[in-house]
């Protein structure tokens, strides 16, 4: 017997009517849900197989098999650029995110109620301010000529630094700008986490460690597990949709330095043109991003797993 039936059959005749209840109340989104995503999947797997043109307006579609792909796999190197780069983003943005949100949040909770209400509204300032705002800022702030960081610069007598024109440091900076955007939305999650926690278990924990850091090691971060994984698969599920910063800021420039996958996609798609090789890259990235959820989601059981255990220890 499974567990599933066995819970149904504990339940009370009104439960199990609710229980229905709530299933075919849910039915209707969920088909919506399921067909326009089917519907969009088939149709980047059609799109794929063709290369489309224009004449007179309409679009022409050329059967070409697998040719896409072809292309994608050995000869599209500005896509893979794009990658490497969405790569190192994703683990350079996401590792100093739950480092600085966790601090934050940390900060917050040791406050006063004052101080707590006061960090909290300075530290979620950047996530509640529209992309294209932030974009229109750091262009100013980071402007080769009249930026505010080189306005800085020069009065301390160092030159300007062409932080969005040179490739050396184009996508560090691009960085800087994402970690300064998504941090409070780590503190933010971390933040509840901390709260959710069982006092008791701290209370009592905290009689067999010695220090601060013995607590956070052994007693506050093993607890946190849970939320600390679920937190993390959001932010590098987010970050390898990073658009807005690259877009308004560098525009994939100077030449490939600041490449993403999106920006990849967008460009083949919308600049160039080329839907068959577009469709072809969404559908790679598709199939890369859904095995990402996979593993994260089999990461937030062992994670849940191994905050129950703990909890049970102490």
């Amino acid at each position: 017997m499974t567990a599933s039936k066995a819970l149904s059959q504990n339940l009370t005749p009104t439960q199990q009517r609710n229980r229905r209840w709530i299933v075919l109340s849910l039915l209707p989104t969920v088909a919506i849900f399921l067909l326009l995503s089917a519907f969009s999947v088939f149709n980047l797997i059609g799109l794929s197989l063709f290369k489309v043109s224009w004449q007179d307006g309409k679009a022409i579609y050329e059967f070409v098999g697998l040719s896409n792909y072809d292309h994608l796999f050995n000869k599209e190197e500005i896509y893979w650029a794009g990658v490497r780069n969405t790569l190192i983003f994703a683990v350079t943005v996401v590792t100093f995110q739950m480092l600085l949100g966790f601090t934050m949040a940390l900060a917050v909770m040791r406050a006063g109620s004052v101080g707590r209400s006061l960090l909290t509204g300075v530290f979620l300032l950047p996530i509640v301010i529209p992309p294209i705002v932030i974009g229109t800022m750091w262009r100013l702030i980071l402007g080769r000529e009249f930026g505010l960081f080189n306005q800085i610069l020069g009065f301390f007598g160092a030159g300007p630094v062409d932080w969005l024109g040179n490739p050396d440091i184009a996508l560090g900076t691009i960085m800087f700008v994402d970690i300064w955007h998504w941090t409070p939305f780590v503190f933010l999650l971390m933040l509840a986490g901390l709260e959710t926690l069982d006092q008791e278990v701290l209370e009592a924990a905290r009689i067999d460690v010695r220090s601060f850091w013995q607590e956070m090691r052994h007693v506050v971060i093993p607890m946190m597990l849970p939320t600390i994984v679920i937190t993390m698969v959001f932010r590098i599920i987010l970050s390898f949709k990073v658009f807005d910063e690259v877009y308004l800021l560098t525009s994939g420039g100077p030449g490939t330095a600041t490449e993403v996958v999106n920006f990849s996609i967008y460009r083949v798609f919308f600049t160039e043109d080329r839907v068959g090789d577009g469709a072809a890259m969404s559908l790679v990235t598709l199939i890369a991003v859904a095995m990402m959820i996979v593993l994260a989601n089999l990461a937030i059981k062992i994670a849940r797993r191994s905050g129950d255990k703990l909890e049970d220890t102490l």
